[in-house]
C-alpha cells in the first residue's frame, strides 16, 4: 500500500490501527473527511483520484459518509486504465444504492463496458451490475449479459451467469428464458461456470422441484465426475476434489429427490460412492460425508444406504472433536426421522454426548434424545433431560426442556401414575415457564381418568389427591403447580388418607390464600374455589378462623377473588344448598339448562 498511496494515507492507517478507543478513530475518520473534501476541490485532484477513491472508501468502511466524492467515484469508472476503472467502479458499489440519482450516469458506461474486448473491463462491469442495477434497470442491460454468456472467457461466463441469477432474484419476469442460459453453463467446460449454475438451480428448484426432475441426469454424471478426479487439480482441496462443488451438487440432489422414487433411484449408486471417497479423514471429507448423509435422509428411503449413513454417523458421533460429535448427532437426527431403529444402536453413545462441555452439542443432544424416544426408554430419556431443568439455565432452555418433557410424557407415560409425578415436577422446576396445556390435560386426565376400570380411576384419584398434599406443604411453589394441585384437591377432597380430614386441608388451603409470591392473579381465584368446595365435605359449619380470612379477602382488589370469596360466604350461611350446588365428583358430570330460563321471568314482566 505505501508503494502505491502516499504516505499521507499510510499515516492515517497506522493511527487509525492504533486507536484505543471509538472516540479517538471519530475524531481522527472527522479530520481525513475534511482534508478529503480540501483535496477534491484542488486542481491536481485528477492524478490522484485513484488514491482519493480508496482513502473515501476507508471512510465509508468506518461509518463516515463522503457524499460530495461520489460523483468522482462514477466518473472514475469512465476512465481507459483498467485499474482507475475497477477503482472507479469498486467505489461505486461501495458509495450507491439501487435508488441512487447517480445510477443514471452508470448505465451508459456499464453497457459500454460490457461490449469491450478487454475480458477484464467487462469482469469489472459484470460485477458492478450484480450490485448496483434494479429492476427499473435491468432490461437496459439484460442484453449484453445474455451475450456475455457465450464469451471466450471463462471468467466473463461466470460472472454472466452470476448476474443474471442477480436478475432472476430481484425481477424474474427481465429474465423469462434463463432456463435456456443456465443449461448451457451447467455443461460448461470450465469448471467454475458449471458450480455458479449449480448454484443458481439449487435456487430455483427449491421453488417447484417437479420441474426440474429431468436434470437429475445431468447431475449425477456431473458428481460422477467430480469425485473420479475429472476436474482440474486446482479444484482439489486437502485430497478431496472440489467439495463445495460436490456439496452444492448434493444439496441439489436432496431437494429433486424428495418423494420422488424414480428420481432417487438415479441417485442411490452415486451417492454411496461419493460417501466412500469422501472417508479421507480430513475436515473437508468429513463435511462431504456429512452433506451425503443429510441427503440419504431427504430422498425417498433406501434400506441399504440409510445402514451405510447410520455407520458414519457412528464414526463422527465417537470422535474426540466436538465439531464432528455435533455434525454426527445432527445427522442422527435426520436417520432417525426417517428410521427410528438406528435410535437404540447409537441411544447410550448419544447420552454420553450430554457429559461434553460444550453447550451447543449439550443442547443437540437433547433434541435427538426427544426423536429418539419411545415406550420403551421414556423414563430414562426424561430422567436425564431433568437434571438440565435447572434454576441456572437460561429461560429459552428451561421452556424447550419442559415442553420436550411434558410432550414425552403425555405420548409415552408407562402409567398415569409416573405421569402425574413426572408433570409435577416439571411445574416444580419450570415454574411458570410450562406449558399451559399441559397443566390442563393433566387435570383432564385426573378428571376423566382411563374410562375403562372405575377401582383404577378412583385409585389415580387418590394417589393424585395425597401427592399434592404433600407437594402444597412446600413454600414458593410456581402459580401453575399450585392451580394444578388446589384443582384436584378441591374436586377430590373426599379421597384424603385416614390420617387426613377436610378440617386439616381447609387450614392448608388457608396458608396457600395468605402467601404473597403469586404472579398470576387466578391463582387465588384457585384456591378460594377449593375452599368452597372443600367447605362442602365439613359438618357442622365454617370456622371462624376461616371465614374472617375469607372475608379479608373479599376486599381484594381483584374482582375476580371478590365474587368468589362472596360466593363462599352465601354458600356457607345455606350448608344444604352448598352441598347440593358442589357434589362430590362431579367434575365431568352434564350440567342440565331449560333453555326457557324460568327463573329469569319475574324480570322479564
Amino acid at each position: 500500500m505505501t508503494h502505491h498511496m502516499s504516505r499521507e494515507f499510510a499515516e492515517l492507517v497506522k493511527a487509525v490501527g492504533d486507536c484505543k478507543s471509538k472516540q479517538e478513530e471519530d475524531k481522527i475518520m472527522l479530520k481525513e473527511v475534511a482534508v478529503l473534501r480540501v483535496r477534491l476541490s484542488e486542481k491536481g485532484a485528477a492524478s490522484r483520484m485513484k488514491e482519493l477513491c480508496v482513502r473515501m472508501m476507508y471512510c465509508e468502511m468506518l461509518g463516515h459518509p463522503v457524499d460530495f466524492g461520489y460523483i468522482h467515484a462514477v466518473n472514475m469508472t469512465q476512465h481507459s486504465s483498467l485499474v482507475e476503472k475497477k477503482v472507479g467502479y469498486l467505489a461505486a458499489c461501495l458509495f450507491l444504492e439501487e435508488g441512487s440519482e447517480l445510477l443514471i450516469l452508470l448505465v451508459n458506461t456499464l453497457q459500454r463496458d460490457l461490449k469491450s474486448t478487454n475480458p477484464w473491463e467487462v469482469c469489472a462491469a459484470l460485477s458492478a451490475v450484480t450490485r448496483l442495477i434494479g429492476p427499473e434497470t435491468i432490461p437496459a442491460v439484460v442484453g449484453q449479459v445474455r451475450e456475455c454468456c457465450g464469451h471466450s472467457s471463462e471468467h466473463v461466463r461466470k460472472k454472466a451467469v452470476m448476474a443474471l441469477h442477480r436478475f432472476l432474484q430481484k425481477a424474474p419476469e427481465t429474465v423469462p428464458d434463463h432456463m435456456e442460459y443456465f443449461r448451457r453453463a451447467l455443461c460448461d467446460r470450465d469448471p467454475s461456470v458449471m458450480s455458479s449454475a449449480i448454484c443458481v438451480l439449487h435456487d430455483i428448484a427449491r421453488k417447484h422441484p417437479p420441474s426440474y426432475h429431468n436434470m437429475i441426469p445431468s447431475l449425477v454424471s456431473i458428481i460422477k465426475q467430480v469425485i473420479e478426479h475429472r476436474l482440474p487439480r486446482e479444484f482439489d482441496y486437502h485430497r478431496t476434489p472440489a467439495p463445495w462443488v460436490q456439496i452444492r451438487l448434493l444439496k441439489l440432489l436432496a431437494i429433486l429427490g424428495k418423494a420422488n422414487q424414480k428420481g432417487s433411484e438415479e441417485m442411490y449408486e452415486v451417492l454411496k460412492d461419493v460417501m466412500k471417497r469422501a472417508d479421507v479423514g480430513t475436515s473437508i471429507g468429513f463435511g462431504v460425508m456429512y452433506e451425503c448423509v443429510r441427503t440419504i435422509t431427504r430422498i425417498y428411503p433406501h434400506a441399504a444406504l440409510l445402514e451405510e449413513a447410520a455407520a458414519s454417523t457412528s464414526r463422527f458421533i465417537t470422535s474426540d472433536n466436538h465439531n464432528l460429535r455435533y455434525i454426527g448427532v445432527d445427522a442422527l437426527s435426520a436417520i432417525v426421522t426417517v428410521n427410528p431403529k438406528y435410535a437404540a444402536e447409537h441411544q447410550m453413545v448419544v447420552i454420553d454426548c450430554l457429559e461434553d462441555g460444550d453447550e451447543t452439542l449439550r443442547r443437540k443432544t437433547l433434541d435427538l434424545l426427544y426423536k429418539m424416544t419411545t415406550p420403551v426408554n421414556v423414563e430414562m430419556v426424561v430422567a436425564r433431560m431433568m437434571v438440565y431443568l435447572t434454576p441456572q439455565a437460561d429461560e429459552y432452555q428451561r421452556r424447550d426442556i419442559a415442553h420436550k418433557v411434558s410432550s414425552l410424557a403425555e405420548k409415552f407415560a408407562p402409567s398415569n401414575g409416573w405421569f402425574i409425578t413426572t408433570m409435577n415436577d416439571v411445574f416444580e422446576r419450570a415454574g411458570n415457564l410450562s406449558d399451559r396445556d399441559a397443566a390442563h390435560n393433566l387435570m383432564r386426565l385426573v378428571a376423566e381418568g382411563t374410562g375403562e376400570d372405575e377401582a383404577a380411576d378412583a385409585e389415580l384419584r387418590t394417589f393424585a389427591v395425597r401427592s399434592y398434599l404433600g407437594l402444597m406443604e412446600k413454600p414458593n411453589l410456581p402459580d401453575l403447580l399450585v392451580q394444578v394441585g388446589v384443582w384436584v384437591v378441591g374436586e377430590y377432597g373426599h379421597l384424603l388418607h385416614p390420617q387426613q380430614t377436610p378440617e386439616s386441608v381447609q387450614e392448608l388451603l388457608c396458608s396457600l390464600l395468605e402467601r404473597q409470591n403469586y404472579q398470576d392473579p387466578a391463582t387465588r381465584c384457585f384456591v378460594v374455589t377449593a375452599m368452597t368446595k372443600v367447605q362442602a365435605l365439613i359438618e357442622g359449619g365454617v370456622s371462624d378462623k376461616v371465614l374472617s380470612l375469607v372475608k379479608r379477602y373479599a376486599r381484594s382488589l381483584d374482582y375476580r377473588v371478590q365474587q368468589r370469596c362472596l360466593d363462599f360466604i352465601s354458600l356457607c350461611q345455606h350448608s344444604a344448598t352448598m352441598r347440593q350446588v358442589l357434589p362430590v365428583d362431579a367434575s365431568c358430570e352434564d350440567i342440565s339448562v331449560d333453555p326457557s330460563l324460568p327463573s329469569l321471568s319475574p324480570l322479564s314482566r
